[in-house]
């Protein structure tokens, strides 16, 4: 199979083998491997699986390559006329991982 739609902790992603993904923070180290057993769906040349609500058997496989933080976000809140103003920045963490292999059992 050539892509596949996955769900891990909330969020879904589209991934296809070799390409990188940043996903909210995740306790492995860099170097270690990470199986999603959470596959929604699989697609490629032979057609399209869609699960119900997952598909049966099928897994997708990463390394784990890096922990980062994101671009700062500017928070800014105002009221007119009133002096009030905030500013708060935020950087959200991520664990940036490789897809190495999607399969279907």
């Amino acid at each position: 199979m050539s892509y596949a739609v996955i769900s891990d902790r909330g969020c879904q992603y589209t991934v296809k083998p070799g390409e990188r993904l940043r996903l909210a923070s995740r306790e492995e180290k860099p170097g270690d491997k990470v199986v999603f057993d959470r596959v929604l769906l699989l697609g490629g040349d032979a057609g399209t699986t869609i699960g119900a609500p997952e598909v049966k058997g099928a897994r997708v496989e990463a390394t784990v390559l890096k922990h980062g933080r994101g671009k700062k976000v500017i928070i800014f809140k105002i009221r007119r006329r009133k002096g009030y103003r905030r500013k708060q920045g935020h950087r959200q963490d991520f664990t940036e991982v490789r897809i190495d292999s999607v399969i279907a059992s």
